[in-house]
């Protein structure tokens, strides 16, 4: 964890990190785009889901709700999901929620998963950005905490597919805008249920090329 996270946040990750009943690490090949452009990506995610949805990248979803952000995987996974670190070269996302198995109970539990890229100038002011992503999940179902090892072919697979989308369809997001910025913002013009304010910001941010 970050060493400037305040003490109550790191305190609350920490039961997760420190305490994982599974942890999984998963990145992405380089990609070439606009540091600005990748990192206000990376903090509205709402918007970034819809992107990537329009584009035909991934099929997951996160979306607002009165009590903050949601996130549904498509396969099982239903999540709160928030942000809780953000910094340049890193952020860190908290999950909780459940995920359910075809032939198993619902398996209940947290996820922190830790964000880090590096950014490399290239030309025309863009930068080359290797990302990373180290997840820990901790399983709170009583039985799946005793016999984590035993779930560990479903549980840890599941971990990384929960936030292997994040990393991966950022990444192919950000070729997309690098390669052609006219087809995203043509993807998102008759998209409903995007937030207006974040697409404004977002295609103010395209225009300046």
């Amino acid at each position: 964890l970050p060493a400037d996270l305040p003490t109550a946040e790191r305190a609350r990750l920490s039961e997760v990190t420190e305490r994982a009943s599974v942890s999984t690490r998963s990145g992405s090949d380089t990609f070439r785009v606009r540091r600005d452009l990748f990192e206000y990506l990376l903090d509205h995610p709402e918007l970034a889901s819809h992107i990537i949805q329009a584009l035909q990248i991934n099929r997951f979803r996160i979306w607002r709700e009165p009590d903050g952000l949601w996130l549904d995987d498509r396969a099982g996974s239903l999540v709160t999901f928030q942000t809780v670190y953000a910094a340049p070269g890193s952020r860190v996302f908290f999950m909780q929620g459940r995920y359910q198995p075809a032939v198993l109970p619902a398996i209940y539990g947290r996820v922190v998963a830790v964000l880090e890229y590096t950014v490399a100038p290239a030309d025309q002011g863009k930068s080359v950005i290797t990302p990373a992503m180290a997840t820990f999940v901790r399983i709170d179902n009583a039985v799946y905490g005793v016999l984590a090892r035993l779930f560990t072919a479903v549980i840890a697979p599941r971990a990384a597919r929960v936030t292997n989308p994040i990393v991966v369809g950022f990444a192919q997001t950000a070729r997309v805008i690098d390669s052609d910025p006219d087809a995203v913002d043509a993807a998102l013009a008759d998209r409903p249920g995007v937030p207006a304010n974040d697409l404004a910001e977002f295609r103010r941010l395209l225009a300046r090329r």
